[in-house]
């Protein structure tokens, strides 16, 4: 099973790439990890890759694409895997297609930008012990202090939702078109999130098995 994942920031996407890998026992495959893993071990494509990141520019899609290539044909991959974070733009996933790199289905997890901006908003850390809480789903006992250390609890710039905000915006301007492609060589499956991680886990694997 060859899959890309899609979902807005704070749909819920790094969690069900988690049980897709548990229960197909097929690696995800993250490209902001590969491309450090093939930096550092200095393949080709890493060499290449690493000339652009020097320079402080963008590491172009077509060794972006290699180095996937090259991941995929790794032994882990036999029986499938997820990409999680590339195609990102319409350019990226034509690439991938003219590079002949098979994928079965692509699976859209959708969440409404309101339940993403509350549930992200919503999360508060410890400064100390770096504890996680949710102001409406995993409240400390006392309001604003850790239950662990005694710690102030915070909110994370990336949580602000002036920050959420932006993300979303970006997201339905650069990625959300991935769906009308996908949809178009019917390959697109779209999953609505639930407010249970179980309930949309449940969805997803239906939608797999269809």
């Amino acid at each position: 099973m060859k899959l890309i994942l899609l979902g807005a920031p704070g749909a819920g996407k790094g969690t069900q790439a988690e049980k897709i890998v548990e229960k197909y026992n097929i690696p995800a495959i993250s490209t902001g990890n590969i491309l450090r893993a093939a930096v550092k071990d200095g393949t080709e494509m890493g060499v290449k890759a690493k000339s652009y990141m020097d320079a402080g520019q963008l590491v172009p899609d077509e060794i972006i694409i290699g180095i996937i290539q090259d991941r995929i044909k790794e032994d882990d991959c036999a029986n499938g895997f997820i990409l999680d974070g590339f195609p990102r733009t319409i350019p990226q996933a034509q690439a991938l297609e003219d590079m002949g790199i098979e994928i079965d289905k692509v699976l859209d997890i959708e969440v409404s930008d309101e339940a993403i901006t509350k549930r992200m908003s919503g999360r508060r850390v410890c400064a100390k012990c770096a504890n996680s809480y949710h102001l409406e789903y995993k409240k400390p006992q006392v309001d604003g202090v850790c239950d662990a250390c005694g710690g102030e609890l915070i909110q994370r710039k990336d949580d602000a939702p002036e920050t959420v905000q932006a993300r979303l915006a970006e997201y339905h301007e650069m990625t959300e078109p991935l769906k009308d492609f996908y949809q178009n060589i019917g390959k697109l499956v779209i999953v609505q999130g639930q407010e249970e991680v179980a309930d949309t886990t449940a969805l997803v694997f239906a939608a797999l098995e269809d």
